[in-house]
Protein backbone atom coordinates (compact mmCIF):
# COMPACT_ATOMS: atom_id res chain seq x y z
CA UNK A 1 0.00 0.00 0.00
CA UNK A 2 1.44 3.38 -1.00
CA UNK A 3 2.02 5.98 1.72
CA UNK A 4 -0.71 8.24 0.38
CA UNK A 5 -3.20 5.37 0.37
CA UNK A 6 -2.12 4.17 3.82
CA UNK A 7 -2.46 7.68 5.23
CA UNK A 8 -5.98 7.98 3.81
CA UNK A 9 -6.88 4.55 5.21
CA UNK A 10 -5.51 5.29 8.71
CA UNK A 11 -7.03 8.77 8.80
CA UNK A 12 -10.44 7.30 8.01
CA UNK A 13 -10.08 4.60 10.66
CA UNK A 14 -8.82 7.07 13.30
CA UNK A 15 -11.81 9.27 12.52
CA UNK A 16 -14.12 6.25 12.78
CA UNK A 17 -12.93 5.13 16.22
CA UNK A 18 -11.96 8.44 17.86
CA UNK A 19 -15.54 9.19 18.86
CA UNK A 20 -17.56 9.31 22.10
CA UNK A 21 -19.00 5.91 21.16
CA UNK A 22 -15.53 4.46 21.76
CA UNK A 23 -15.60 5.45 25.43
CA UNK A 24 -18.22 3.11 26.90
CA UNK A 25 -16.37 -0.15 26.27
CA UNK A 26 -12.87 1.15 27.02
CA UNK A 27 -11.04 1.72 30.35
CA UNK A 28 -11.00 5.44 29.54
CA UNK A 29 -14.68 5.39 30.49
CA UNK A 30 -13.62 5.28 34.16
CA UNK A 31 -11.89 8.71 34.31
CA UNK A 32 -14.69 10.03 32.09
CA UNK A 33 -17.11 9.32 34.92
CA UNK A 34 -15.39 11.93 37.14
CA UNK A 35 -15.42 15.70 36.81
CA UNK A 36 -12.57 16.86 39.07
CA UNK A 37 -9.17 16.99 37.37
CA UNK A 38 -7.31 15.17 40.15
CA UNK A 39 -9.95 12.44 40.26
CA UNK A 40 -9.51 11.91 36.53
CA UNK A 41 -5.73 11.74 36.94
CA UNK A 42 -5.82 9.27 39.83
CA UNK A 43 -8.47 6.85 38.65
CA UNK A 44 -7.17 7.22 35.09
CA UNK A 45 -3.74 6.13 36.27
CA UNK A 46 -5.17 3.00 37.85
CA UNK A 47 -7.31 2.31 34.77
CA UNK A 48 -4.20 2.47 32.59
CA UNK A 49 -2.10 0.32 34.93
CA UNK A 50 -4.87 -2.30 35.05
CA UNK A 51 -5.22 -2.30 31.26
CA UNK A 52 -4.33 -5.81 30.32
CA UNK A 53 -6.83 -8.58 29.82
CA UNK A 54 -10.49 -8.22 28.92
CA UNK A 55 -11.70 -4.64 28.81
CA UNK A 56 -14.93 -5.53 30.65
CA UNK A 57 -12.93 -6.97 33.56
CA UNK A 58 -10.62 -3.94 33.64
CA UNK A 59 -13.59 -1.57 33.80
CA UNK A 60 -15.26 -3.59 36.57
CA UNK A 61 -12.08 -3.64 38.67
CA UNK A 62 -11.70 0.12 38.26
CA UNK A 63 -15.27 0.64 39.41
CA UNK A 64 -14.61 -1.58 42.40
CA UNK A 65 -11.54 0.45 43.31
CA UNK A 66 -13.42 3.73 42.93
CA UNK A 67 -16.11 2.43 45.29
CA UNK A 68 -13.49 1.42 47.83
CA UNK A 69 -12.27 5.02 47.64
CA UNK A 70 -15.81 6.29 48.26
CA UNK A 71 -15.94 7.46 44.62
CA UNK A 72 -13.73 10.41 45.56
CA UNK A 73 -10.19 9.28 44.69
CA UNK A 74 -8.41 12.58 45.36
CA UNK A 75 -10.23 13.18 48.62
CA UNK A 76 -9.42 9.63 49.70
CA UNK A 77 -5.75 9.93 48.70
CA UNK A 78 -5.23 13.21 50.56
CA UNK A 79 -7.34 12.74 53.68
CA UNK A 80 -7.46 9.00 54.37
CA UNK A 81 -6.59 7.67 57.80
CA UNK A 82 -4.95 4.35 58.50
CA UNK A 83 -8.34 2.84 59.30
CA UNK A 84 -9.63 3.90 55.86
CA UNK A 85 -6.93 1.83 54.20
CA UNK A 86 -8.66 -1.31 55.41
CA UNK A 87 -11.15 -0.72 52.59
CA UNK A 88 -8.35 -1.45 50.12
CA UNK A 89 -7.26 -4.76 51.63
CA UNK A 90 -8.00 -7.76 49.47
CA UNK A 91 -8.13 -5.78 46.23
CA UNK A 92 -6.61 -7.66 43.31
CA UNK A 93 -6.51 -7.39 39.54
CA UNK A 94 -4.43 -10.12 37.93
CA UNK A 95 -0.95 -9.67 39.47
CA UNK A 96 -1.68 -6.22 40.92
CA UNK A 97 -2.61 -6.75 44.57
CA UNK A 98 -3.25 -4.76 47.72
CA UNK A 99 0.47 -4.39 48.45
CA UNK A 100 0.88 -2.61 45.11
CA UNK A 101 -2.28 -0.61 45.72
CA UNK A 102 -1.33 0.55 49.21
CA UNK A 103 2.09 1.69 48.02
CA UNK A 104 0.60 3.54 45.04
CA UNK A 105 -1.88 5.29 47.33
CA UNK A 106 0.97 6.29 49.65
CA UNK A 107 3.01 7.57 46.69
CA UNK A 108 0.08 9.64 45.50
CA UNK A 109 -0.53 11.02 48.97
CA UNK A 110 3.10 12.14 49.18
CA UNK A 111 2.96 13.62 45.69
CA UNK A 112 -0.36 15.50 46.04
CA UNK A 113 0.82 16.94 49.34
CA UNK A 114 3.42 18.84 47.32
CA UNK A 115 1.81 19.27 43.90
CA UNK A 116 -1.59 20.03 42.48
CA UNK A 117 -1.34 17.62 39.57
CA UNK A 118 0.11 14.21 38.76
CA UNK A 119 1.57 15.88 35.69
CA UNK A 120 4.53 16.99 37.83
CA UNK A 121 5.30 13.35 38.61
CA UNK A 122 6.01 12.78 34.91
CA UNK A 123 7.15 16.22 33.78
CA UNK A 124 9.04 18.20 36.44
CA UNK A 125 9.89 20.61 33.60
CA UNK A 126 8.71 21.26 30.06
CA UNK A 127 11.89 20.22 28.25
CA UNK A 128 11.73 16.47 28.85
CA UNK A 129 11.22 13.91 26.13
CA UNK A 130 8.61 11.21 26.71
CA UNK A 131 11.41 8.69 27.19
CA UNK A 132 13.08 10.83 29.84
CA UNK A 133 9.76 11.51 31.54
CA UNK A 134 8.99 7.80 31.87
CA UNK A 135 12.46 7.12 33.23
CA UNK A 136 12.02 9.99 35.68
CA UNK A 137 8.57 8.81 36.75
CA UNK A 138 9.73 5.29 37.60
CA UNK A 139 12.65 6.65 39.64
CA UNK A 140 10.39 9.15 41.41
CA UNK A 141 7.65 6.58 42.03
CA UNK A 142 10.04 4.21 43.80
CA UNK A 143 12.05 6.85 45.64
CA UNK A 144 11.04 5.59 49.08
CA UNK A 145 12.74 3.12 51.43
CA UNK A 146 9.56 1.06 51.77
CA UNK A 147 8.90 0.73 48.03
CA UNK A 148 8.01 -2.94 47.42
CA UNK A 149 10.14 -4.62 44.76
CA UNK A 150 7.13 -6.59 43.51
CA UNK A 151 5.43 -3.36 42.37
CA UNK A 152 8.20 -2.57 39.88
CA UNK A 153 6.73 -4.90 37.27
CA UNK A 154 3.69 -2.62 37.10
CA UNK A 155 5.67 0.59 36.55
CA UNK A 156 8.13 -0.10 33.70
CA UNK A 157 10.73 2.16 32.15
CA UNK A 158 12.38 2.52 28.74
CA UNK A 159 15.63 1.84 30.61
CA UNK A 160 14.51 -1.78 30.88
CA UNK A 161 13.63 -1.77 27.15
CA UNK A 162 9.91 -1.96 27.98
CA UNK A 163 7.47 -0.56 25.43
CA UNK A 164 5.67 1.04 28.43
CA UNK A 165 2.35 0.48 26.70
CA UNK A 166 0.11 1.30 29.65
CA UNK A 167 2.01 4.41 30.69
CA UNK A 168 2.09 5.68 27.09
CA UNK A 169 -1.65 5.11 26.92
CA UNK A 170 -2.08 7.11 30.12
CA UNK A 171 -0.01 9.94 28.68
CA UNK A 172 -2.14 9.87 25.54
CA UNK A 173 -5.26 10.26 27.67
CA UNK A 174 -3.80 13.14 29.69
CA UNK A 175 -1.92 15.03 26.94
CA UNK A 176 -3.83 14.58 23.65
CA UNK A 177 -6.43 17.21 23.00
CA UNK A 178 -8.83 17.45 20.08
CA UNK A 179 -12.52 18.12 19.63
CA UNK A 180 -13.56 14.45 19.60
CA UNK A 181 -14.28 14.07 23.32
CA UNK A 182 -12.24 10.92 24.06
CA UNK A 183 -8.79 12.04 25.30
CA UNK A 184 -8.72 14.68 28.03
CA UNK A 185 -5.86 17.06 27.17
CA UNK A 186 -5.46 18.00 30.84
CA UNK A 187 -1.68 18.34 30.80
CA UNK A 188 0.27 21.12 29.11
CA UNK A 189 3.97 20.34 29.69
CA UNK A 190 4.19 17.68 26.97
CA UNK A 191 3.35 18.13 23.31
CA UNK A 192 1.04 15.86 21.34
CA UNK A 193 3.68 15.55 18.63
CA UNK A 194 6.07 13.91 21.12
CA UNK A 195 3.70 11.21 22.39
CA UNK A 196 4.67 7.59 21.76
CA UNK A 197 1.99 5.32 20.31
CA UNK A 198 0.93 2.73 22.93
CA UNK A 199 2.12 -0.64 21.69
CA UNK A 200 -0.20 -3.41 22.84
CA UNK A 201 -0.88 -6.74 21.14
CA UNK A 202 -3.75 -5.32 19.09
CA UNK A 203 -1.80 -2.32 17.82
CA UNK A 204 1.23 -4.52 17.15
CA UNK A 205 -0.85 -6.96 15.10
CA UNK A 206 -2.24 -4.26 12.82
CA UNK A 207 1.04 -2.34 12.59
CA UNK A 208 2.94 -5.42 11.44
CA UNK A 209 0.29 -6.21 8.83
CA UNK A 210 0.61 -2.67 7.47
CA UNK A 211 4.42 -2.72 7.49
CA UNK A 212 4.63 0.02 10.10
CA UNK A 213 6.70 -2.09 12.50
CA UNK A 214 9.49 -4.44 11.46
CA UNK A 215 11.39 -4.91 14.71
CA UNK A 216 11.03 -8.46 16.05
CA UNK A 217 10.53 -7.53 19.70
CA UNK A 218 7.65 -5.38 20.92
CA UNK A 219 9.98 -3.26 23.07
CA UNK A 220 10.74 0.44 23.49
CA UNK A 221 12.59 0.65 20.19
CA UNK A 222 9.62 -0.95 18.44
CA UNK A 223 7.30 1.67 19.95
CA UNK A 224 9.68 4.37 18.69
CA UNK A 225 9.84 2.74 15.25
CA UNK A 226 6.05 2.61 15.00
CA UNK A 227 5.64 6.21 16.15
CA UNK A 228 8.26 7.49 13.72
CA UNK A 229 6.45 5.72 10.88
CA UNK A 230 3.13 7.21 11.98
CA UNK A 231 4.71 10.66 11.90
CA UNK A 232 4.92 10.25 8.11
CA UNK A 233 1.14 10.70 8.13
CA UNK A 234 0.76 13.31 10.89
CA UNK A 235 3.82 14.95 12.44
CA UNK A 236 1.75 16.88 14.97
CA UNK A 237 -0.41 14.05 16.29
CA UNK A 238 0.96 10.57 15.52
CA UNK A 239 -0.69 9.02 18.60
CA UNK A 240 -4.15 9.55 17.11
CA UNK A 241 -3.48 6.50 14.98
CA UNK A 242 -3.64 4.39 18.13
CA UNK A 243 -7.41 4.58 17.62
CA UNK A 244 -7.08 3.25 14.07
CA UNK A 245 -4.64 0.42 14.78
CA UNK A 246 -6.41 -0.71 17.94
CA UNK A 247 -9.90 -0.34 16.49
CA UNK A 248 -9.10 -2.34 13.37
CA UNK A 249 -7.68 -5.21 15.43
CA UNK A 250 -10.56 -5.29 17.94
CA UNK A 251 -13.51 -4.61 15.66
CA UNK A 252 -12.38 -5.71 12.21
CA UNK A 253 -10.42 -8.95 12.49
CA UNK A 254 -11.64 -9.94 9.04
CA UNK A 255 -10.04 -6.78 7.63
CA UNK A 256 -6.73 -7.66 9.30
CA UNK A 257 -6.69 -11.00 7.49
CA UNK A 258 -7.21 -9.29 4.14
CA UNK A 259 -4.38 -6.77 4.52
Amino acid sequence: MLDIDLKDFLDRKADQYNTPEFIANDPISIPHSFSIKQDKEIIGFFAAIFAWGQRKTIINKCRELAERMDNSPHEFIIHHRDTDLKKLLGFKHRTFNDTDLLYTVDFMRRHYTLYDSLEDAFFPNEDMSIEDSLIYFQKYFFDHPDAPSRTRKHIPSPKQKSACKRLNMYLRWMVRKDNRGVDFGLWQKARMKDLICPLDLHVERTARKLGLMLRDKADWQAAIELTENLKRFDTEDPAKYDFALFGISIEEKCLIDKI
